[in-house]
């Protein structure tokens, strides 16, 4: 089973991302940043946030789900706010994406909030509302349960150092993975968690007995060569202690995001 975990930063390398999705050809798939305007027919919008400008794909949920016609996708958004049209402002929701191949049963998920709630009038002032999401999968060629889980996690305009806030997630996170996940279960949890490697967050996800393959393996970062500013991490996987790892991977090339993704392959037997 592969699982493969990105930020995809809105789309922005629209062509270079749904070429690599296509080929890497992942079983499931984690993704943050995802945008999704219903109200538009456009390709591409912009996010304004002061100076901060960036062009993001209008749609990016429904062309991965056109990308990966034989998996069913779930959208979870974070918040409502707005992308624009040139001077037009157009209603845009902003979050999570999973999807999973047809061919495995999804016998349980779950969906919450980390960081606030639902931000339905805007995107909000930082830190902004961040989620999770979660599936329960049944692997019927290992036959036993896979439960993948996936956050975005608060970026706080003071850096990437704990905070109360950051702690009160990562709690918040670990319920999310114990409350679905049964004994006997695969376990892994990844996303864009925006801290740093010696944060206090695996402290905690530790305690449900759950380790790094990122800093694990001695990975120098996550970031892509597209992001500019210091510190190299940002994205973690973590793994059960049973989990059978035949292959982890910070993929550097292709650049598809600012992010770099992290694919993780499960032995099949």
């Amino acid at each position: 089973m592969r699982i493969l975990c990105l930020n995809a930063w809105g789309g922005k390398l629209h062509d270079a991302l749904i070429a690599y999705l296509r080929a890497a050809s992942p079983d499931i798939l984690c993704l943050q940043e995802v945008t999704h305007s219903p109200e538009s027919g456009k390709d591409w919008l912009t996010y304004r946030d002061g100076t901060h400008v960036l062009d993001q794909r209008a749609n990016l949920f429904r062309d991965i789900a056109a990308a990966l016609p034989d998996h069913a996708g779930q959208f979870c958004p974070a918040a409502q706010g707005e992308l624009w049209d040139g001077d037009v402002p157009v209603p845009s929701q902003w979050g999570l994406a999973t999807f999973a191949r047809a061919t495995l049963p999804i016998i349980g998920q779950a969906q919450g909030f980390v960081h606030k709630s639902y931000g339905a009038d805007g995107f909000g002032e930082h830190p902004r509302s961040r989620n999770a999401h979660g599936i329960r999968v049944w692997d019927h060629a290992r036959d036993r349960a896979v439960v993948v889980t996936h956050m975005h996690g608060l970026r706080d305009l003071d850096g990437k150092g704990d905070s109360p806030a950051r702690l009160a997630q990562a709690g918040r996170f670990a319920a999310m993975i114990a409350g679905l996940s049964e004994a006997g279960d695969d376990v892994v949890a990844c996303g864009d968690f925006n801290v740093l490697p010696d944060s206090a967050t695996f402290d905690v996800l530790a305690g449900i007995g759950l380790h790094d393959l990122v800093t694990g393996r001695g990975h120098a970062g996550t970031r892509s060569s597209l992001y500019a500013k210091p510190g190299r991490f940002a994205d973690y996987m973590l793994v059960g202690s049973a989990v059978p790892v035949s292959r982890f991977d910070v993929v550097a090339s292709p650049e598809v995001s600012d992010h770099c993704a992290l694919m993780l392959d499960i032995a099949s037997g």
